[in-house]
């Protein structure tokens, strides 16, 4: 795939379980379940389903054009990615889930179509804003694919994520900006990772699920503690 983090080259080994996991949820859900509340402040399950699907189109028609040698954006705009998200949450659970599963699919045969040359470059997310490194397609999917299984509140936790992926998770959130630098050493996993620039700051300790979840901004740091009794500042992903 040309350079690539050591996050990013680890992510489609983890892929398929992720996915299975995933679809085996969304298979399990009743009619009734579409409409009720997920984890995501005003998103249903069915936003959250929605948004799956038209992330994993949005990003094989990224990697179909990378392969073609024909750039393209994930999405055509900010406002056409949330109206598309709101129209095919409501389209029903059957067409739902039908499309859910197709764009998975589709994302599958998208990434197996790539040839090592393909993965150079980069793609922009919407024209003109904000680009990304192709190389990272592949890890962008799989954070999509476990965190929103766990935003769906539908019996699938931060605590069912594998080991390789809470790893790869705790890893790659080092990318991002926080107000502060921190230090998270998980009880279950060998290692301490570094957040922010500076090094040094509070140390967190606590279940590696549980800071995973934490870094995305999500909860409230159960299970977690803070050397000086408050966890650190972090931004919802």
């Amino acid at each position: 795939m040309g350079a690539v983090s050591d996050a990013a080259g680890r992510a489609p080994d983890l892929l398929p379980a992720a996915d299975q996991a995933l679809v085996r949820t969304v298979d399990g859900l009743d009619d009734g379940a579409w409409a009720a509340p997920s984890l995501l402040p005003g998103w249903s399950r069915a936003h959250v389903v929605a948004h799956l699907a038209l992330n994993a189109e949005g990003l094989a028609g990224v990697l179909h054009g990378a392969h073609l040698g024909r750039p393209q954006p994930m999405y055509a705009s900010p406002e056409a990615r949330d109206a598309d998200i709101a129209e095919l949450a409501g389209v029903g659970p059957a067409a739902l889930r039908e499309r859910f599963l197709a764009s998975t699919a589709t994302f599958s045969e998208a990434l197996a179509a790539m040839h090592a040359s393909d993965w150079a470059g980069r793609f922009e997310r919407t024209p003109g804003g904000p680009d990304f490194a192709l190389a990272n397609v592949a890890l962008m999917r799989v954070r999509e694919v476990e965190i929103h299984h766990a935003d769906l509140d539908a019996g699938y936790t931060a605590y069912d994520w594998s080991e390789g992926f809470r790893t790869l998770l705790l890893d790659s959130m080092t990318k991002r900006p926080y107000p502060a630098p921190f230090v998270v050493r998980p009880t279950d996993l060998d290692g301490t990772w570094e957040y922010g620039e500076g090094g040094g700051g509070p140390v967190v300790t606590g279940p590696s699920a549980a800071a995973a979840w934490w870094l995305t901004g999500r909860g409230t740091g159960e299970g977690l503690t803070s050397d000086t009794t408050e966890l650190p500042e972090v931004e919802t992903w």
